[in-house]
């Protein structure tokens, strides 16, 4: 199946533990962390640092800190800006963004792990926030796996082979590919976002991602990879 370039939207979301600790949270909340973190860590009963380390990675426990997104226009530039600040307003403009995108048909997301880890994660977000879903993500939940309107890098390059999983970067250095790795990686946004406080760093480290996804699916594509003359920031 052929698809137009400049039906795709690429993202990358950044995602951070929901409080600052886990003394912040509602007595139930830290009793249901406390059996979660049971379950993911068993030989560890300190749940202020694994409530800190990883529970950024479940949308019950976590939020979304910012969403990158990119796009390719018919001229083969692509645009790529980021959604920052307080989570339902992060959300209401992407969603905005998202309504507008996908008015018309044959529209596609892209990201890496993205069928199993960002789509998910901001729809749930999104009904826990309260912000009404876009269409095309609302209609996710009667969709069948083979309708949806998403191209995940990572499914792409398994081939079918449900065994195996390939970072972003890892697949980035395979290609030949600059990494999206800088200053920071995924298991620094939490200590970047809750005791630095600088979301400016969070963004452009998840912007980076993003052309990185753009890059690994072209890749995969079979199609040339996007030069940095050709990235517009928004």
């Amino acid at each position: 199946m052929k698809i137009d370039n400049s039906h795709i939207l690429f993202l990358d979301i950044e995602t951070v533990p929901g409080t600052a600790g886990y003394n912040d949270l509602s007595e139930p909340m830290q009793e249901l962390w406390a059996k979660k973190s049971m379950i993911i860590d068993k030989e560890n009963d300190d749940y202020t640092a694994t409530y800190f380390n990883r529970a950024g990675i479940y949308s019950e426990f976590g939020r979304i800190v910012c969403i990158s997104v990119g796009y390719i226009n018919r001229a083969e530039k692509l645009h790529v800006k980021s959604f920052t600040g307080e989570e339902r307003e992060v959300l209401t403009d992407f969603f905005i963004m998202v309504n507008d995108f996908f008015s018309s048909s044959n529209k596609y997301f892209c990201g890496h792990n993205i069928r199993e880890f960002d789509i998910p994660y901001i729809c749930r977000r999104g009904l826990i926030v309260g912000v009404r879903l876009p269409k095309v993500l609302a209609d996710l939940q009667a969709q069948k796996p083979w309708e949806l309107p998403i191209l995940d890098t990572l499914q792409l390059w398994k081939f079918g082979d449900y065994k195996n999983f390939a970072s972003l970067n890892l697949l980035a250095n395979v290609f030949g590919i600059e990494t999206p790795k800088g200053d920071i990686d995924g298991s620094d946004v939490a200590r970047v976002y809750y005791k630095e406080q600088d979301i400016k760093r969070i963004a452009a480290y998840c912007q980076r991602d993003v052309v990185t996804t753009v890059n690994v699916y072209r890749k995969l594509t079979g199609k040339d990879i996007i030069s940095n003359g050709q990235i517009e920031e928004k």
